[in-house]
């Protein structure tokens, strides 16, 4: 059976631009620093959003974690959220790796996390306590878009207690697609202006932009250099590595601006997914949308209905990704990405309508 495959934006195929690209790449050694595909990706992506120097490294987790070690020492803390992928999703390794302690804090609906908790959660100059050298935000943060603004008020906020900003832009070209709908400026002109607020930002290349791997992450030299070290100690200095490179150089030159065809199928999947369970005797009130801001939308299904839900979209084959949410849901996570058709989002319907 061919599967319509919702469950992440990293499942995408490399299209056949990305592969030729890839496989006419000049290479060379990235360790010793002469790999030409891997230097003009680095120093080209770090002009464009603003920053003086780039690293490649395979994953965005281990980008993420280079910033973390990059900024702080061992017995320094981080202030995040209890949700966001550096916190949650990374298997701990800013404590285990890293010997950082992290300090997660709820966030809103709306992913933001409070400016007076952020400043509170501050530790004072004493021995009895971790020193906070770091704010590491998330955007988007499940699909949410934090707003320019508020992200701003973040690195002022950093700047004014003497501390670092890392973000965590994983989906960063997802916000600035969303981000330009307001603003009269091309998504890489939102890009940048998100990332201003930050002295250094993680960008992965295989979620929604189709890279087969990669992930980047941005700074001043100097953060650089150390997480040059730090890439090397973690098993990310790779040797040929213009061969990826080049999948993901062809993304940012090709993907980028073709986002918003995700975020368009996505809101109408959403709006046709209510439609058919509303119409559904057996979903009518035991499903529920989640309205979404870019190419993520979670549904969440009574448990009275989720399990059967779960293998009637199996068989229809469709694939999503599932957890329990709270006591007497499931959350389901469906996301459009490049390989994603509206022939897609259709069967998708279909099978919510046939349940």
């Amino acid at each position: 059976m061919k599967y319509s495959d919702f469950r992440s934006d990293t499942v995408t195929q490399p299209t056949s631009g990305m592969r030729r690209a890839m496989a006419d790449a000049p290479l060379g050694d990235d360790v010793f620093g002469d790999d030409p595909t891997v230097n003009a990706l680095q120093t080209s992506t770090a002009q464009q959003l603003g920053f003086d120097a780039a690293l490649f490294a395979p994953s965005g987790t281990m980008t993420n974690l280079m910033a973390l070690m990059s900024h702080c020492q061992r017995g320094d803390e981080v202030i995040c959220g209890q949700q966001w992928h550096t916190y949650r999703w990374e298997g701990g390794g800013m404590a285990v790796l890293g010997s950082i302690q992290p300090q997660p804090l709820e966030h809103g609906a709306d992913g933001t996390i409070a400016l007076a908790a952020i400043e509170a959660a501050i530790k004072p100059d004493d021995p009895h306590f971790a020193r906070t050298r770091l704010i590491a935000m998330e955007n988007t943060t499940g699909g949410k878009v934090l707003p320019l603004a508020y992200l701003q008020s973040v690195g002022e906020l950093a700047k004014r207690r003497g501390l670092a900003a890392h973000l965590d832009g994983a989906r960063l070209f997802n916000a600035a697609t969303a981000t330009v709908q307001t603003m009269n400026v091309s998504t890489w002109d939102a890009a940048r202006l998100i990332c201003q607020p930050f002295d250094s930002v993680s960008v992965c290349l295989s979620k929604g932009l189709g890279a087969p791997m990669g992930s980047l992450l941005l700074g001043s030299n100097n953060l650089i250099a150390r997480a040059k070290r730090i890439r090397k100690m973690l098993g990310g200095g790779m040797r040929q590595a213009g061969v990826v490179a080049a999948g993901g150089q062809f993304a940012l030159d090709n993907h980028v601006e073709r986002l918003a065809q995700d975020h368009a199928l996505m809101a109408a999947l959403a709006r046709d997914l209510d439609s058919a369970a509303q119409a559904n005797p057996k979903l009518a009130g035991q499903f529920t949308v989640h309205p979404p801001n870019t190419n993520i939308c979670f549904t969440d299904a009574d448990a009275s209905v989720a399990d059967a839900l779960l293998d009637h979209l199996n068989a229809s084959g469709i694939r999503v990704t599932s957890g329990l949410y709270g006591s007497s849901a499931r959350r389901i996570r469906w996301v459009t990405h490049l390989d994603v058709s509206q022939a897609d989002a259709e069967r998708a319907v279909a099978a919510i309508s046939t349940f």
